[in-house]
């Protein structure tokens, strides 16, 4: 049997990274341009990353309501599909990454399930899905991992846009 650890999030304080540095990730992680060629290169990236760690994700990403690339490794399920879409529509909600949504609700002494009051089975506030946005245009789509711890789903769609936008 499959354990998804999305499943049960747990919150250590300790090693959360504080807002500051999550919205600072945003204001730095910024498009010049996101094309199809784009999408299909960051999403190249990032299953090379996750082939590298053998790590059990799926990944999406989507530009203005259309899938550009999905890919599902070896471990994921269709379970992890269904993670993508909730944590995609809290960055599309809310146009930030779907981990700093959750935190931000926490900061404040609550949870996105219990405050946002949104329905659950429709939106997660947990780490993984993050803003693609353009120079001068806003946010224009995400991308997603699921099937690792969230922090660590978020981390990695970090590294591969970092490592991605050193390229451009």
């Amino acid at each position: 049997m499959t354990h998804n650890t999305e499943l049960t999030p747990k919150f250590h304080p300790e090693i959360t990274p504080p807002l500051e540095e999550l919205e600072a990730q945003e204001r730095r992680l910024v498009f010049s341009r996101f094309t199809h060629e784009d999408a299909w290169a960051l999403g190249s990236l990032l299953v090379e990353l996750a082939r590298e760690r053998q790590a059990p994700v799926a990944i999406d990403i989507h530009r203005a309501g259309q899938q550009l690339f999905h890919a599902a490794l070896p471990g994921s399920t269709p379970d992890n599909d269904a993670w993508i879409t909730r944590k995609r529509r809290v960055v599309e909600r809310y146009g930030s990454a779907s981990y700093l949504v959750g935190a931000r609700f926490r900061a404040k002494g609550t949870t996105f399930e219990d405050s946002s009051r949104l329905d659950p089975d429709e939106y997660a506030a947990h780490g993984g899905s993050f803003p693609i946005t353009v120079e001068g245009v806003g946010v224009i789509g995400s991308v997603t991992v699921s099937g690792l711890p969230q922090l660590q789903d978020h981390r990695m769609v970090v590294e591969a846009l970092e490592e991605f936008l050193k390229r451009d």
